[in-house]
């Protein structure tokens, strides 16, 4: 019903659309104010969609899964989601492909309680997760990959949001989750201990790629090809514009409803961590395809890289100089 539904707000749009308006473009994203999605905001509040022709409506909803939906279905014409919907999907036989990425860090924290002292302490202990099969328990796995703690050495529970698990923490439910930074200080405060920095210990970690239609037409392509150009210019001048600085500071703090201290936090933290050009980790994205082929049973062959990542449009643009021109009008 939330696919069908949303079809039916689109194409109503579509039809009110004035003729000589900019080509609507239709983007789904994990959460409206999701700051993962920060350099689409800086290209929609900052105009660059306009700039090359396109007229992008940002649509959010809860979870990859309904994205992916979406995207199968024709509603929307690209996804910025973590990579594990988009490739379960793929591997269902949905016509789609990883054409680029945003976020390749794991911008989170993995907390215990006190008395975790090193990565040996943690063997036989509870791993709170938000879900089984969601970002959240993948982050937490590749943790435990990095600190030489194997899976079947803890016990995994699935026990809420966030703050949620915090409180099972605190409350003897779990031993340690993944929580976003934004969660330390409550963590620190309720005595626990922020055993490790993610976005330090684990290399890459594909958060938020960008999915479209494996086999895009022509028309479609040039699309989805402006696209990439407006999102790679905005990831450019986030990480190289000083001056946009209280522009984005101010709008984070109207997107996110925080307070002004908490989006200049939020500015400092993440402006100079997305991917520019926009392409994907692969060894990220690999770790990924080895935690879905262990939990599947899928023998590795079946999850080879290219089943997955189609990254012929940045391709393109590089081999152009896209991105030297870019650079070069900025210098």
């Amino acid at each position: 019903m939330l696919v069908l539904y949303l079809l039916f707000i689109l194409l109503t749009i579509q039809r009110i659309a004035p003729a000589d308006a900019a080509e609507i473009f239709y983007n789904g994203g994990a959460g409206a104010t999701g700051v993962r999605e920060m350099p689409l905001f800086v290209a929609k509040d900052f105009k660059i969609f306009e700039k090359y022709g396109l007229d992008v409506e940002l649509i959010s909803t809860n979870g990859g899964s309904p994205l992916v939906q979406a995207l199968v279905g024709a509603s929307i014409q690209s996804a910025s989601v973590a990579a594990m919907a988009p490739i379960r999907a793929i591997l269902s036989g949905a016509q789609l492909a990883i054409v680029g990425a945003m976020l390749n860090k794991n911008m989170y924290s993995f907390v215990t309680r006190s008395n975790i002292h090193k990565p040996a302490d943690l063997k036989g202990k509870v791993i709170g997760v938000a879900s089984f099969g969601a970002a959240n328990e993948f982050s937490a796995l590749m943790a435990l990959k990095a600190l030489g703690v194997a899976p079947q050495e803890v016990n995994f529970r699935v026990a809420g949001g966030s703050l949620a698990r915090l409180a099972a923490i605190e409350h003897g439910g779990i031993d340690a989750t993944v929580v976003p930074h934004s969660n330390n200080s409550a963590a620190l405060a309720k005595g626990m201990r922020v055993f490790a920095d993610l976005a330090k210990l684990v290399k890459e970690y594909p958060d938020c790629v960008v999915v479209m239609k494996r086999n895009l037409s022509q028309v479609e392509k040039a699309a989805a090809r402006r696209f990439l150009q407006a999102l790679s210019e905005a990831v450019y001048r986030l990480q190289t514009e000083p001056a946009l600085r209280e522009p984005i500071v101010g709008n984070v703090q109207k997107r996110m409803r925080v307070s002004r201290r908490n989006a200049e936090e939020i500015y400092e933290e993440y402006n100079q961590v997305f991917s520019y050009p926009p392409r994907v980790g692969r060894d990220g994205l690999r770790e990924v395809l080895e935690i879905i082929a262990r939990q599947s049973g899928k023998a590795q062959g079946e999850l080879r890289i290219e089943r997955f990542l189609d990254e012929s449009l940045l391709d393109g643009l590089s081999a152009e100089g896209f991105f030297k021109n870019l650079e070069a009008r900025s210098n």
